[in-house]
């Protein structure tokens, strides 16, 4: 065999290895708020493929491209510019001509520039790279289908209403419309200041442009949306593109926690991790301009989550503590008051994920909001508490008192389905989810022969959240005044403690049960859920060791982070979306368990894994998830083929290991802040700036010298005391 080589493990130099830049290569994707334009590496869209031009879950643009004198443009280069913009660069194959000689190849020259900026703005520019005046023929094939996001998956590349479109020769603007009974949703295109007199026919514009030898031309186009008044973005004349103007993400990226390193590595995945975040930010007009919450990820979660977004915030508190002001106050919007159980919602639920497409307007899916999700309300206590840690703010635990004590009632009397004292879930929706823990594909719990667990399921890591949050909320309680609350919740902590430990310890494996299955029998699978319990805290010292010692043997360390379950079991797919593949969020919780028990060796391999990982995708970008191959056997992790990218709780897993590096634990109602830092063996030097806390800024210098690390406050402004050590808090109670 000539012209191929297949290479096995250790064939690959390094420079190899360093020129493999594994992500999603086929698509560039650009978002802002709730709006993403997801196209092929050429910048255009098609129709039978995962792309588009997307807002409140309706696809706006299903098809796009450009074409010069009938044939398609060349693609040079790919560049993303930011979270929300990019350009690419083209070049002309041989063209014919009907009145003039034809012209070679790459005599012209075509630049696309694209930002999420009231909607979407587009600069087009055409170069002549010739010495001499050409006429061309530019066409602009462009086409909207409004599918709903929900068809868009499944790969049902439909309408389900009627279409129609309309062109204004004055305004060079196409208008498409769509109308489903009374669903309505709008397209305006607008060409603004573009030489020529452009015409639509067919599904295109057509622009017949006179370039002068050595000249150009440029257009300006204007994409804007109709989705019920939400989000209809203005026509202002002015082009607003990448290196014009102020953002909300760029004063988001200013604003935030700086941190740089020795490791440029770090330092990249850390920036490109603050900017993906800013990008995935949801802006919430209905409540407050200045109020954002996070959205789980690009392309299919773009919208508030219940889960995702409270587990964002909690990662992101060192960064910046208005995510979880924004995650809290909308979510407790959300928050059922009744029994509905098509939606698998109950009073004092907190809300799975909310749509607004076509699907969901008519009811056909559940997701208006949808609540199957056992964690989220939990989750919601665990946020408060990690919210007024950070800013000893009183008034934030009486703001969001009602929703917390609703939560501690849905903990109680339906969390708890058969009152036994643990955390089951069960959907009661036909259209529901299986599984309602954070792993929550049909088939992520299972059995150690492969088959599917039983519902109703205990998974161990919801009993420790739920420890978790009973010990925060008696803190909480206590602070406002309510003795006899708070001594409540501390009994049913420790009884919850040892109950688990009596009912999910397996003496036999040495291991903590995945979880206990609708017969109330422990399953004994290994998979990583064990690993939250190390961060929740609900592991007595001699459990806790051996959850960490098993979290690395080799069915479940792949060098690259730990598996979600064992290679070991038949149900193994290290493909797959939760049997066996590695994912960076749960490897972070995962990695402040071990700091949380003192093992920080530990913590610090997962830490340099996923930072290892991060280095290896394109642009430093943690994707979801990938795939859960021995890093002996491929020198760089395989990104998940549909992984979301970004996609919010993998970006901010960066902040959630750093922060667990440094040991940083504010105690702000004390008037303290913990720093016990342990730096991974990669980083010598890390400096953290423009870190605010209350009142409080600092700037502080980590030295890793001789295998011990300190710390030194360059500046400091503030009343809070600095306190080396741990909170009484964290730790093995």
């Amino acid at each position: 065999m000539t012209g191929r080589r297949w290479y096995g493990k250790n064939d690959l130099t390094d420079d190899m290895k360093t020129q493999v830049r594994p992500g999603p290569s086929s698509v560039l994707t650009i978002n802002r708020d709730s709006i993403y334009l997801v196209t092929d590496r050429a910048g255009e869209v098609h129709a039978h493929a995962e792309l588009g031009l997307f807002c409140r879950d309706t696809r706006f643009i299903s098809h796009y491209e450009f074409l010069i004198n009938g044939k398609k443009w060349l693609p040079v280069q790919a560049i993303p510019l930011n979270a929300y913009a990019n350009r690419i660069y083209f070049t002309s194959p041989a063209l014919e001509s009907h009145d003039e000689e034809p012209f070679p190849p790459d005599a012209l020259g075509f630049q696309v520039e694209r930002i999420i900026e009231d909607g979407l703005r587009e600069r087009l520019v055409l170069y002549n790279y010739t010495r001499r005046a050409r006429r061309v023929r530019l066409r602009i094939r462009i086409d909207s289908d409004f599918c709903d996001l929900f068809d868009l998956r499944a790969h049902r590349y439909i309408s389900r209403g009627a279409r129609d479109s309309y062109w204004d020769s004055d305004r060079h603007e196409l208008t498409i419309c769509y109308r489903n009974r009374d669903f309505q949703r709008q397209l305006i295109y607008r060409l603004i200041n573009s030489s020529g007199e452009p015409h639509f026919s067919n599904g295109q514009i057509l622009l017949q442009i006179d370039l002068p030898a050595g000249g150009a031309w440029r257009s300006d186009n204007h994409f804007r949306f109709d989705v019920g008044n939400m989000f209809p973005g203005t026509d202002s004349d002015e082009p607003q593109l990448a290196t014009r103007g102020e953002h909300p993400i760029r004063r988001w990226v200013e604003q935030a926690t700086q941190v740089t390193t020795t490791d440029s590595g770090c330092d990249s995945a850390y920036r490109q991790a603050v900017e993906d975040i800013g990008g995935l930010r949801i802006r919430q007009h209905q409540v407050s301009s200045d109020l954002w919450v996070p959205a789980a990820g690009v392309p299919w979660f773009v919208t508030l989550f219940g889960r995702d977004s409270l587990v964002v915030s909690y990662q992101s508190m060192m960064v910046s503590t208005a995510l979880a002001v924004g995650t809290l106050t909308k979510l407790a919007e959300f928050q059922a008051t009744q029994d509905d159980p098509y939606r698998d919602a109950e009073p004092g639920k907190i809300m799975h994920e909310i749509r607004y497409g076509e699907l969901a307007y008519f009811h056909r899916i559940p997701h208006t909001p949808y609540y199957g999700t056992a964690d989220a309300t939990i989750f919601y206590l665990i946020l408060l508490s990690e919210l007024f840690r950070w800013t000893g703010d009183r008034k934030l635990l009486e703001q969001f008192r009602a929703p917390a004590e609703a939560c501690l009632n849905w903990i109680d009397h339906y969390g708890d389905r058969d009152g036994d004292g643990f955390q089951e879930y069960k959907t009661r929706s036909p259209a529901g989810y299986y599984n309602q823990s954070w792993k929550d594909a049909g088939d992520a719990i299972m059995y150690p022969d492969g088959s599917l667990v039983s519902l109703p399921i205990a998974t161990c890591e919801l009993q420790g959240y739920a420890y978790d949050a009973r010990l925060r909320m008696a803190e909480a309680f206590e602070i406002m005044g309510d003795a006899a609350r708070a001594d409540r919740l501390r009994r049913q902590a420790a009884d919850l403690r040892a109950r688990f430990a009596d009912k999910f310890w397996l003496p036999d494996h040495r291991y903590v049960a995945l979880c206990l299955d609708g017969d109330k029998q422990a399953v004994s699978t290994v998979a990583s859920n064990p690993g939250h319990c190390l961060w929740s805290g609900i592991l007595d010292r001699e459990h806790a060791e051996a959850v960490a010692k098993r979290m690395f043997e080799p069915d479940m360390w792949t060098g690259w982070g730990i598996r979600t379950l064992s290679a070991d079991n038949p149900a193994y797919n290290p493909l797959e979306y939760q049997r066996g593949s590695v994912w960076p969020h749960d490897n972070g919780i995962i990695a402040h368990g071990l700091h949380r028990y003192g093992y920080r060796d530990l913590a610090n391999r997962v830490t340099q894994a996923i930072f290892d990982a991060a280095a290896s995708f394109e642009l430093f970008r943690l994707p979801e998830l990938f795939a859960g191959f021995p890093r002996d056997h491929d020198p760089w992790p395989v990104q998940y083929r549909s992984a979301n990218v970004p996609q919010a709780w993998a970006s901010a897993s960066i902040f959630h290991l750093i922060r667990g590096f440094l040991g940083i634990n504010p105690d702000v109602p004390s008037g303290k802040i913990y720093i016990d830092p342990a730096l991974p063996d990669s980083i010598e030097d890390l400096t953290v700036e423009n870190f605010s806390i209350v009142d409080a800024e600092l700037k502080i210098k980590f030295e890793r010298r001789g295998g011990k690390t300190n710390f030194e406050i360059l500046d400091y402004k503030g009343k809070l005391k600095i306190e080396a050590g741990r909170p009484p808090w964290f730790g093995d109670q």
